[in-house]
């Protein structure tokens, strides 16, 4: 995931969320591909939609914001990991 220095951005002009039930289906602008998604993706891609953080200032904001009780750093790097490789993250060295 991060080596601290990395930091994660996710440009909410380069894609679009449409909550469906359980799921959310993301559009991504640039490519076209529509990705169906669960929770915790929309919510990660919400929180990069300011200025580019670190993962581990993500996972602080995450806990924050959702009352995380075991905000778990592996689970939150695979999401990112996930994400920058559907494009709809950008990962910053």
């Amino acid at each position: 995931m991060s080596d601290g220095a990395t930091r994660f951005s996710a440009p909410p002009e380069g894609y679009r969320i449409v909550a469906l039930d359980e799921l959310s289906a993301v559009y991504h602008r640039a490519s076209g591909i529509t990705h169906v998604v669960a929770s915790p993706a929309p919510e990660i891609l919400d929180a990069l939609s300011g200025p580019a953080m670190s993962a581990e200032a993500l996972l602080m904001v995450m806990t924050i914001r959702y009352d995380l009780a075991d905000a778990d750093p592996a689970a939150l790097a695979a999401r990112l990991d996930e994400l920058v490789a559907a494009g709809l993250v950008v990962a910053t060295p």
